[in-house]
């Protein structure tokens, strides 16, 4: 039986995102909204809170499921933001989505009091870069009961890539991550609220990303996977055209990585990524 098949005939999880719940059970959207000066993408365009609002009022009216939430950019070279400083970013946009919208809130955030700053904001899921690794992370998304997204990433963001190496990318990011629910399933989290997240462009290079997403459905075997693919520069390598346009290609990459399993699509473009798999859903393809 091939993986396809597989994902198919297993039970897919519901996430308990705090007092909201986000089945499985087909794909989901999430939409990314960074409230940062520096972010690789859309750095400073959403810093302010009116900005912020408008932004997550477009992105829900075009069909998102969710809406994740950053206050440090992890772009290549970032530079890094203290605690407080996050929290400072994070917490009035987190409150003010929940007030306003009828939607589950996801952090980015890998520091201990920023999760639980989050969470006592109203954030429904934790989404880690660095999987829990960080000191008190992986206390504080137990005390907060909240899913979590675990995310591999080789070094740091200011370095992480500057020559990455495997002896298997595939098999490395997979045993990582597997390692990590481990960690996570002894403290107290529970197996069927652990997402996946291979990590494009964290640490890796072209020809890496493009292995693990050729071989996305043995990942997507092992835990639900969300991908993170939108507008990144090995689409821009893809197309030989740093200027390009990447919304085409961010669609086109969602789509594919849906098709191999996946069962969140965080992205910048909420609108053509729903049209998109709204098609393939009505074509009866999952």
């Amino acid at each position: 039986m091939d993986a396809q098949n597989k994902m198919k005939e297993r039970p897919m999880p519901v996430l308990q995102c705090g007092t909201k719940s986000l089945a499985l059970d087909q794909p989901r959207v999430m939409g990314i909204l960074n409230v940062t000066p520096d972010s690789f993408s859309d750095g400073g365009q959403f810093y302010k809170l009116e900005d912020a609002l408008a932004q997550v009022d477009a992105m829900v009216k075009a069909g998102a499921d969710l809406i994740d939430v950053g206050g440090e950019s992890t772009r290549p070279g970032a530079q890094l933001v203290d605690e407080q400083q996050e929290i400072e970013r994070v917490a009035p946009v987190i409150e003010a989505i929940v007030e306003r919208f009828d939607t589950i809130v996801s952090i980015d955030t890998s520091k201990a009091a920023v999760i639980s700053a989050a969470h006592a904001a109203g954030a429904g899921i934790v989404n880690d870069v660095r999987a829990l690794c960080e000191p008190g992370a992986l206390e504080a998304t137990v005390t907060s009961g909240l899913p979590v997204c675990l995310m591999h990433m080789k070094g740091q963001p200011r370095s992480m890539q500057d020559a990455p190496e495997y002896d298997d990318v595939v098999t490395d990011v997979t045993a990582f991550l597997i390692q990590r629910r481990e960690v996570c399933m002894k403290a107290g989290i529970d197996s069927d609220q652990i997402v996946f997240d291979p990590g494009f462009g964290f640490g890796k290079t072209l020809e890496h990303n493009l292995a693990l997403l050729g071989n996305l459905e043995l990942l997507c075997l092992e835990a639900p996977v969300m991908i993170g693919l939108s507008r990144k520069r090995m689409l821009a390598a893809i197309l030989k055209d740093d200027c390009a346009d990447r919304t085409t290609a961010s669609v086109t990459a969602a789509l594919l990585c849906v098709q191999r399993g996946a069962s969140i699509v965080r992205v910048h473009d909420v609108e053509p990524t729903v049209h998109a798999l709204s098609v393939y859903i009505a074509a009866g393809s999952l």
